[in-house]
């Protein structure tokens, strides 16, 4: 095998399927990254068996063939070996799989591998798909993600649900704190779709997509697996199977207090008191809605921390205990320039949500000694 890249387009696809390379593996071969030049194309792949990513690089075949290298260290040569990003990177491997990787005046040899031994991506029916802006995928997931539970104690909180109804996607997270809800108008309609999606594979996704609102992402699902497909790169999972958690019954529509506030001023002051916390220190914002004002207010062992805002209130003065990080990663997520709080008691749920419900933040209340306040 013989092939010739500009590095700076190696690099990036090095870069993108490295993501799904294992840290640690039984598997020494998936410790690699494929070089597939067989066809008429070059394609990189990782896969850790859960997460799949291929991507095709620009480059000259000179030599046709097939190699797998050792992932960390075929990486580091190609980003280190020029640090002009329009240099040339030749790689050229015997039938030894002995690879020569050359650029300018660097030349390294390392030993490859047969790259018939690899793990391939598994075949995914592509009749069964969803179609919408890189953009818009991009934007549900980084405004939903952080509610998804960080261990795998239970495998459904560590994954998201992608519900598809027609021409609507709904995507859910939870974290037994907490759930964050999207949905987005699709431009046609699709069969009924319902999966669960692992965190890992979306944060990865995330992270590849350009954001581009012109370009567009294809997503295909099977019994067992997803599969994005934008630019020139396809990423499959394996899906967390089960049934997901019945959202609807923890949704309610009922509400003692309503109050509207400017969403930047509130953030700001949240965020202003959590100066005062370190981490793994859980101490509540507490907050005291009487007419026209809401104050928030935080104890630490550092100091405390009060402020007043004016709101807008329906309904009852309410006095209720919040997490300050969660308030703060949903209202980051939110665009709105007003943004609208229900809450029923100190010990309900408190809801933020806009008035066509295309976000619902649900935010489980804690509890704090009101005679110390």
């Amino acid at each position: 095998m013989k092939l010739r890249f500009q590095k700076d387009a190696l690099v990036n696809g090095i870069n993108i399927v490295l993501k799904a390379v294992p840290s640690k593996t039984t598997m020494s071969i998936l410790e690699c990254i494929l070089i597939d030049a067989s066809g008429s194309e070059i394609k990189l792949t990782g896969n850790d068996m859960e997460l799949g990513i291929e991507t095709t690089v620009a480059g000259e075949i000179l030599e046709h063939g097939k190699i797998a290298l050792d992932a960390k260290l075929f990486s580091e040569i190609t980003r280190r070996v020029s640090s002009e990003s329009s240099a040339v990177v030749s790689i050229e491997s015997d039938e030894r799989f002995n690879t020569t990787i050359r650029c300018e005046n660097s030349v390294f040899n390392i030993q490859g591998r047969d790259g018939e031994e690899f793990a391939y991506l598994p075949y995914i029916e592509r009749d069964k798909y969803i179609c919408l802006s890189q953009f818009t995928l991009k934007e549900v997931i980084q405004q939903t993600i952080f509610s998804i539970s960080p261990n795998d104690s239970n495998k459904m909180m560590s994954g998201e649900l992608f519900e598809v109804n027609e021409n609507q996607l709904q995507v859910v997270s939870l974290d037994g704190h907490r759930i964050s809800i999207r949905k987005v108008r699709l431009k046609d309609h699709y069969d009924d779709i319902k999966v669960i999606v692992p965190g890992k594979t979306l944060g990865e996704v995330s992270k590849i997509l350009n954001g581009d609102n012109e370009k567009e992402v294809l997503i295909y699902f099977s019994a067992n697996h997803i599969l994005f497909e934008f630019d020139s790169t396809i990423v499959v999972s394996r899906l967390i199977e089960g049934e997901y958690f019945r959202i609807s019954q923890m949704l309610s529509s009922d509400y003692e207090t309503k109050v509207s506030v400017n969403k930047k001023e509130f953030l700001d002051c949240i965020e202003r008191a959590t100066i005062l916390i370190r981490e793994n220190d859980k101490k509540p914002l507490i907050i005291n809605i009487t007419d026209n004002s809401m104050q928030l207010k935080l104890n630490s062992s550092f100091g405390s921390m009060n402020a007043d805002l004016l709101i807008h209130k329906n309904g009852k003065d309410i006095m209720i205990g919040f997490n300050p990080k969660f308030l703060i990663d949903a209202l980051r997520a939110i665009d709105d320039e007003e943004i609208n709080l229900y809450m029923m008691n100190p010990k309900s749920p408190c809801f933020i949500k806009d008035d066509e419900e295309n976000y619902i933040y649900l935010i489980l209340p804690v509890n704090f000694n009101a005679a110390s306040v």
